[in-house]
């Protein structure tokens, strides 16, 4: 068996190149349920190419698009795709351009092969699905996009692992993966499915291994009950509360609907950003919950980033491509509560997105004028100005009085802040 896992470590991801793997029959079994999101991916676009290429020139495309997944060259390969590159295209070691997004924790790239017609049926050379290399490495990323795309949960491979089996036998116990475990047992992976060569089940699989949390995941999914669909939502409310991400999982599993509210209006990923519920939120957003669902407030998770100033909790959104021009209930950006918070770090992560750092709220004020007028001098607020400046904010943009930054400084006796606005 030891020879067996080494062998695979590597080959069934697609690391490198792989040998074909055991002759044994692949079984797939129906996911038992589905997560259920407001913002699922939308249906895959596939475009023809205005001239389609001949047979020679299709396997030089072909052959160039999954040398740009390796590099994971983005633009290379819109342009390849959009020239004819067939995104299911495989080379001699069975590998293409989705199936390497899937090994490699390409998120981006997994979206664009998906959006061009991606097969999520494919399979490499271990009779492995992309959901099974994912959840080798432990991309929790990935699994949940492949999770959103249908794919079968409980596919077997030639070795006789499902994707649950790859994470517990092939992973370290490590965050990544315990974080893919939740996302699979959401998404109704078979928990009592044995290996099957050796028959033993996962959870023994687990902890033989010592992977002690994701023990305790499988063993509360064998022992939970099947509510009724409200109250696995009141559950999975119930749980981010908690911060309990195994219990949010298990929720959903029973059906609770990702954008299940609470009586304020607000999203449990809402509810897990106020709070900053970390494992909760990155299961939520794994399995597609909406970043940009607005509550009675007219408040979003992203806009809440604004408001805690957790740099954790940002990343942890960003790569669901929030909308970053939503504007709360007083016309702000998320940049603009975090400038008169003081909240350093953020400021400093989120001026490297896209966000208009020169936004207007309904006050008439910019995130450098609420850095002023709001904030108190301090050293965080000389570095929130700087950051601020640097990243392009115009210091000459005044209040609806016509009164600049400077000059509110100069008036708040603010002097280094001034010092630094004169200097721009």
């Amino acid at each position: 068996m030891l020879a067996v896992v080494v062998l695979v470590t590597t080959a069934c991801s697609g690391g490198q190149p792989a040998p074909s793997g055991p002759s044994e029959r692949a079984i797939s079994s129906p996911a038992s349920s589905r997560p259920t999101a407001t913002n699922r991916p939308s249906s895959p676009i596939t475009r023809t190419p205005a001239v389609k290429p001949n047979a020679k020139e299709q396997a030089r495309l072909n052959e160039q698009l999954i040398a740009a997944a390796w590099d994971n060259d983005l633009r290379r390969a819109r342009s390849l795709i959009a020239r004819g590159a067939d995104v299911n295209a495989k080379d001699n070691t069975v590998q293409s351009a989705y199936l390497i997004s899937t090994s490699e924790g390409y998120l981006e790239l997994l979206n664009l092969t998906l959006q061009h017609g991606a097969d999520v049926d494919s399979k490499d050379s271990f009779n492995g699905t992309g959901l099974i290399r994912a959840a080798d490495r432990g991309h929790a990323d990935i699994a949940g996009r492949l999770v959103q795309a249908d794919i079968k949960i409980n596919h077997i491979n030639n070795l006789g692992w499902t994707a649950l089996h790859e994470a517990i036998i092939l992973g370290d116990g490590s965050r990544r993966y315990v974080d893919t475990v939740r996302v699979l047992v959401a998404a109704g992976t078979d928990l009592r499915l044995p290996s099957q060569r050796d028959r033993i089940p996962p959870l023994q699989h687990a902890t033989s291994r010592g992977h002690s949390e994701i023990a305790q995941v499988l063993r509360a999914g064998l022992e939970a009950d099947k509510p009724s669909k409200r109250l696995a939502d009141r559950r999975l409310l119930a749980a981010v509360e908690r911060g309990d991400a195994t219990a949010a999982a298990l929720a959903i599993r029973a059906g609770a609907n990702l954008e299940a509210r609470d009586e304020r209006g607000r999203t449990s990923l809402l509810r897990a950003v106020a709070e900053d519920r970390l494992a909760v939120a990155r299961l939520l957003i794994h399995l597609g919950a909406d970043p940009d669902a607005l509550d009675e407030q007219h408040d979003t998770p992203w806009l809440v980033t604004g408001v805690t100033g957790s740099v954790d909790m940002l990343e942890v959104l960003l790569p669901a491509q929030p909308d970053l021009t939503i504007r709360n209930r007083f016309g702000g950006t998320s940049l603009i509560p975090a400038s008169e918070r003081g909240h350093v770090g953020y400021v400093r992560r989120v001026v490297r997105t896209d966000i208009d750092v020169n936004h207007v709220n309904d006050l008439g004020w910019t995130a450098l004028l609420e850095a002023v007028i709001l904030g108190d001098g301090s050293k965080r607020y000389q570095q929130i100005v700087t950051i601020l400046l640097d990243a392009g904010a115009n210091p000459r943009i005044a209040d609806r009085q016509g009164v600049t930054p400077l000059q509110h400084a100069e008036r708040r006796g603010q002097r280094e802040v001034a010092r630094i606005l004169r200097n721009a």
